[in-house]
């Protein structure tokens, strides 16, 4: 198949690496004024995968056919990043992305078309140290797609090929219990780290800490089981502390450390207005993401009503 990467930062990279070695032709979707310098190789060190150099293409924009489109960029960079690859331009592409948060699968499908996306996540720790140059850094890599039944044959192509990259892939029936899975795991410690200001292990070894984070995913559940996915946060406290090294540093936690606007957003923000729409109370959730506002100088979230209130600038 003949994949585009709208996003070649961590996971993008990660993914193009895998698939160019493997074989297929990738393209890297870039703005116009770096298409010019933008390296026409994917340099990736993984823990999983190995060490290598593969060549790509670099195109301004989606300028060709392709079979699938992988959208794996920051949620707050989405709108800019769609303008690159605007609905007509896809042909008669899939849409996988591989992005934090939930909400931006409705506004791709508004892109693209209803029947076109595929909804994806991925579990990895996976950062771009420069551009083309990929650092994997967690021991696991594993992709979720949840197809739409008309789009299920093309779903176990994709898979097949992702696959023999050495990547973890699951095709899954249910896009919500996909969603939620990564949500429900990625939110409470996306926020913990981020308002402790430090790795996993600083939040497991200090208790005040851990006692929000365990609170916050016991909230999470609980809004998931609203959603109609069922989630037992013992089960998910203990998966997580058994993956994750008390090395490892979350993405939004990294954003915040390198001066970046992070993901708050698309993360504690999609978990609030969920609460909300249940009518499901979550003061954890909203401590730590006020904490991770002001520590971010950020304004909050915007959630209907409700001790977080709207607020201009997000």
């Amino acid at each position: 198949m003949r994949h585009a990467i709208l996003g070649a930062g961590g996971v993008g990279g990660l993914i193009g690496a895998g698939l160019a070695r493997s074989g297929q032709p990738v393209t890297l979707v870039v703005r116009p004024e770096s298409v010019d310098t933008y390296p026409r190789r994917l340099s990736l060190e993984s823990r999983l995968l190995g060490t290598f150099e593969v060549a790509v293409d670099v195109a301004a924009g989606l300028d060709r056919s392709i079979d699938v489109l992988w959208v794996t960029v920051k949620n707050i960079d989405l709108e800019a990043a769609l303008s690159l690859a605007p609905g007509a331009s896809l042909g008669d592409g899939i849409v996988v992305p591989l992005m934090n948060g939930m909400e931006h699968v409705e506004r791709l499908r508004r892109q693209f078309g209803p029947g076109r996306v595929i909804a994806g996540a991925i579990r990895v720790e996976s950062e771009r140290i420069a551009p083309g140059r990929i650092q994997h850094i967690s021991q696991f890599a594993v992709v979720d797609m949840a197809p739409p039944a008309a789009l299920r044959e093309r779903a176990e192509a994709i898979a097949d090929e992702l696959g023999a990259t050495g990547l973890g892939v699951n095709v899954r029936d249910d896009e919500a219990e996909v969603m939620w899975g990564k949500m429900a795991m990625l939110a409470p410690n996306a926020l913990s780290t981020s308002a402790a200001n430090g790795p996993v292990g600083l939040v497991r070894s200090t208790p005040r800490w851990q006692e929000m984070y365990e609170a916050c995913v016991r909230e999470a559940c609980a809004i998931a089981e609203a959603e109609g996915v069922h989630i037992d946060p013992d089960e998910l406290i203990a998966a997580t502390a058994a993956r994750f090294e008390d090395k490892h540093r979350t993405s939004m936690q990294k954003d915040i450390e390198a001066g970046r606007r992070p993901e708050l957003d698309a993360i504690g923000g999609a978990l609030l207005r969920a609460a909300h729409r249940h009518g499901i109370p979550a003061p954890t959730t909203e401590e730590l993401v006020r904490l991770v506002a002001e520590r971010a100088r950020l304004d909050l979230p915007t959630v209907a009503t409700g001790s977080i209130q709207r607020t201009a600038g997000t």
